[in-house]
């Protein structure tokens, strides 16, 4: 409705301060022409909203306008305790601050809405970590966090998987990612842009160092830039293999969903007893032999030779411990 998005780009113009058209069309999910007829409705409507021309230019509100038009729908009510569950903030050590945040908010709103957000918050739960893990100690994160909101370099002392194992780096905290149960810490590094899990960090201390983030940097955009080129790297080869109709039942439990998209997507069937061959995306060979050996006797390498080999000499093994030549 008009009305809403009128709303919401005067609150964007009060929460951002200047913001070109552009901008305010993407936030919206409208067009730029849309938008500079929003902002002429505005400001036919007495909002003082006035424009600066030049490249840094943009559309913002007079100093000291503010607008006190900021109530809920029934629908954003009920998220609101969605953006404030437990477990994350008590990991950034900010459990308390939600927590009266939270009542706060509960106390400002009107009395239907008030008992909208508290029946969300009675039936949802987040349990971060997968299945068959324990939650990760992160000791470090609260610190972390600190510097990411004031804008101070730290050093760390971190683990890495390549050798030397242990090095010593000073960071620039961008920002800070949970993907299922695991924190991750966005931060620069040498000049360049990096991912650390923060798991790995075995200390750390705030610096007097300040800095800036890069401007137009946007964690959300980063992440999904850096999952892609994670995928990427990962998988390095391929394997043909064939399972039985048993195995391909248990396929999607073992490895990852995009093996699993591969096998489907190039499954062909072989014999007349149902077991079926494709080719499947492969991180190194002893990784792959590993989820493949999950399979038991559901699965069999076609190739290449080497995974081949890898499997037969690991089941050599496995028989000569149960006593089977």
């Amino acid at each position: 409705m008009t009305a809403d998005r009128l709303l919401s780009m005067l609150l964007l113009l009060q929460t951002r301060g200047r913001m070109s058209a552009r901008r305010l069309a993407d936030e919206l999910g409208v067009s730029v022409r849309t938008a500079y007829r929003d902002l002429d409705r505005l400001q036919a409507s007495g909002v003082p909203v006035y424009a600066e021309q030049g490249r840094t230019g943009g559309y913002q509100l007079l100093d000291g306008y503010h607008t006190h038009l900021t109530g809920m729908s029934e629908s954003e009510a009920r998220v609101l305790f969605l953006a404030g569950l437990p477990t994350p903030a008590a990991d950034l050590g900010l459990a308390a601050e939600v927590a009266a945040a939270r009542l706060k908010l509960l106390a400002a709103l009107p009395t239907a809405l008030r008992e909208e957000a508290t029946r969300t918050d009675a039936v949802f739960h987040l349990d971060a970590p997968g299945w068959y893990r324990e939650a990760e100690a992160t000791p470090y994160l609260p610190l972390l966090v600190d510097a990411v909101f004031s804008r101070r370099a730290v050093d760390v002392r971190y683990r890495r998987w390549r050798e030397p194992q242990e090095v010593d780096r000073r960071l620039h905290p961008y920002g800070l990612v949970l993907k299922s149960g695991t924190w991750y810490l966005v931060a620069a590094v040498n000049g360049r842009t990096a991912t650390f899990r923060i798991t790995q960090v075995l200390d750390a201390m705030l610096s007097d160092e300040r800095f800036e983030r890069p401007e137009g940097f946007v964690l959300g955009d980063y992440w999904s830039s850096y999952l892609d080129d994670f995928q990427a790297r990962r998988y390095t080869g391929t394997a043909t293999i064939r399972l039985s109709p048993r195995g391909r039942e248990r396929l999607a439990a073992n490895v990852p969903p995009e093996v699993v998209r591969a096998f489907d997507a190039t499954a062909t069937a072989v014999g007349g007893d149902g077991w079926t061959e494709a080719v499947i995306p492969t991180e190194s060979t002893e990784h792959a032999c590993g989820e493949l050996l999950r399979l038991g006797i559901d699965v069999e390498v076609i190739a290449p030779d080497e995974l081949r080999r890898v499997m037969a000499e690991a089941v050599c093994v496995l028989a000569r411990t149960y006593g089977h030549s």
